[in-house]
């Protein structure tokens, strides 16, 4: 299903989306906190999205597919310290080394720069009253969270991702 532009109306704690825009999950809501309208990964058919359901977990599926944002301080990788590669959960595309994540105290595993920036896709990001820059798997289009200009050099990037988004490869010993 291809999402087109809409016009998402929120109320306190509840996001309600356009009837041809629902999630079979989400049954039209959003939890607050999520990124808005634009951030649905669009799946392709039932079929894909059923695959997707029955591989990831309830969570995974709702930050990589569906938007939404994990509560800092609770993904797996927030302070997760070994070597490696983090790969996006949905498709396995190398998105992230160890050497470039730092503690940020967000509780949200951050990064400095990316494997390969081709691997990230931007989207502005205006809901909640700001805006952001959200990051998105470039091959598969999954949320993975946002970048800000607050990080360490040498980019001064802060990419702020979600546990949920990713699947960590350990460094192969020789």
């Amino acid at each position: 299903m291809r999402i087109k532009f809409a016009i998402l109306v929120c109320l306190p704690g509840l996001c309600f989306w356009p009837a041809g825009c629902q999630s079979e999950q989400s049954g039209g809501r959003r939890q607050a906190g999520s990124a808005g309208a634009a951030t649905q990964m669009s799946v392709q058919n039932q079929n894909d999205r059923q695959e997707l359901q029955k591989r990831l977990t309830p969570q995974q599926y709702s930050v990589a597919c569906e938007g939404s944002t994990e509560a800092p301080f609770t993904g797996i990788y927030w302070d997760y310290h070994e070597n490696g590669v983090y790969r996006c959960v949905v498709c396995g595309k190398e998105l992230f080394r160890s050497d470039a994540k730092f503690d940020s105290g967000t509780g949200w595993p951050s990064f400095w720069a990316a494997v390969d920036k081709k691997n990230i896709r931007e989207v502005k990001d205006a809901s909640h009253g700001r805006v952001r820059t959200e990051i998105r798997c470039a091959h598969c289009d999954a949320h993975l969270g946002h970048v800000f200009p607050d990080g360490p050099q040498p980019t001064g990037l802060r990419y702020c991702v979600n546990s949920a988004s990713l699947n960590f490869a350990p460094e192969k010993k020789p």
